[in-house]
């Protein structure tokens, strides 16, 4: 099959099928991170410890208050291993890059050009790709991406699923295949790796303070030994303490009003405005309670974090009012405030008898 009609079918493919990633929902039951990762390209785990919702899409983890860096999320990963420009004889077809390396995570897809360079006396046609055996649930495609000498080939790899539970993961997991113009001798290299084991669950901490210094910390996830359970592989007994540890102090409200306590740990609610959200150990914080300028909270530059701003760059105060710009503050001979006084906020604070904008102005 040419190359051509392999794009034409790979795009019909797409008008008319449903993607992977919208038939798929994140399992936000999953028991460990391997099984959130497999359960759709858009579901991502949360490592934070002691997280209520660890399997959910990335925004849906923001949404609960977990951390960018506590986030694992992965989307693949495409590398040049070899790319050797030198060309060959004249009379053979070359091939340029010659190698790669792709991570691939089931329902993402990696692409690159491919350029072919045809021998000078060999008529330029449509081309034929072929491929050496490629592992189950990989997909690869071609398509023009411009026609001439040489040739510029879009090559799409993509993995529509893991290995069963029945395979063997690690002889799944990293597989070879070669990419070959029809009667050429020359071949480009792929290293295909599955990405459906979290790389977290390789640092695993036995015995975790943060698991009771009983279980066993993968991924943000206590696995407790039995009599243990629950968030910090407690005791049954230990359970009925649990609202004591969801007060911020000894009569105040669980989780300030804000959520339930699960465990031991407060998991927030979400608020009647989309826009706000609680965090916090007891849920005290709200990223909406923090002090407002001209109707935008801190200002328009910078963000609320539990009742503070976190002001941008060139600006600062308590609600990020105060601009650090000091243009505004330069007086005629380039100097801030004519040497004659402080640039606070973008405005010159004179020092008498001095005054002005710049504080040039003199009363002598």
């Amino acid at each position: 099959m040419s190359v051509r009609m392999l794009g034409y079918l790979c795009l019909l493919l797409v008008l008319l099928c449903p993607s992977w990633a919208e038939e798929q929902q994140c399992l936000t039951s999953a028991s460990n991170c391997d099984q959130c990762i497999q359960s759709g390209p858009a579901c991502a785990w949360c490592t934070a410890p002691h997280s209520i919702t660890r399997c959910h899409t990335l925004k849906g983890l923001k949404g609960t208050g977990c951390r960018k860096r506590d986030i694992y999320n992965p989307q693949g990963k495409l590398q040049v291993v070899k790319n050797d420009s030198s060309t060959g004889p004249a009379e053979a077809l070359s091939l340029q890059p010659q190698e790669f390396s792709l991570r691939l995570r089931p329902g993402v897809s990696q692409s690159f050009p491919l350029t072919i360079t045809m021998p000078t006396d060999r008529p330029i046609t449509e081309l034929t790709m072929d491929t050496s055996p490629v592992p189950a649930g990989v997909n690869i495609t071609f398509s023009d991406i411009m026609n001439g000498n040489p040739l510029f080939v879009q090559v799409t790899v993509v993995a529509t699923q893991c290995p069963s539970e029945g395979d063997n993961l690690n002889q799944q997991q990293n597989r070879t295949v070669h990419i070959t113009p029809r009667g050429s001798l020359q071949s480009v290299k792929l290293e295909i790796t599955l990405e459906c084991q979290c790389d977290c669950t390789r640092n695993r901490e036995e015995r975790s303070p943060g698991c009771g210094g009983r279980g066993a910390l993968v991924c943000g996830q206590c696995e407790c030994p039995n009599p243990y359970t629950g968030l910090q592989c407690q005791k049954d007994d230990d359970l009925s303490r649990n609202e004591d540890f969801c007060r911020s102090g000894p009569k105040d409200p669980v989780c300030s009003g804000r959520g339930k306590c699960v465990e031991g740990f407060c998991e927030c609610d979400m608020p009647v405005n989309q826009k706000e959200r609680y965090s916090g150990q007891f849920c005290e914080c709200s990223n909406l309670e923090c002090p407002y300028h001209n109707n935008r909270i801190c200002g328009g530059h910078g963000k609320c974090e539990c009742g503070e701003c976190r002001c941008d760059d060139d600006w600062t105060g308590e609600g990020c009012i105060c601009s650090m710009e000091i243009a505004s503050c330069m007086s005629k001979n380039q100097q801030i405030c004519d040497n004659r006084g402080m640039c606070q906020c973008g405005i010159c604070r004179c020092e008498p008898p001095f005054r002005g904008r710049t504080c040039e102005d003199s009363p002598f």
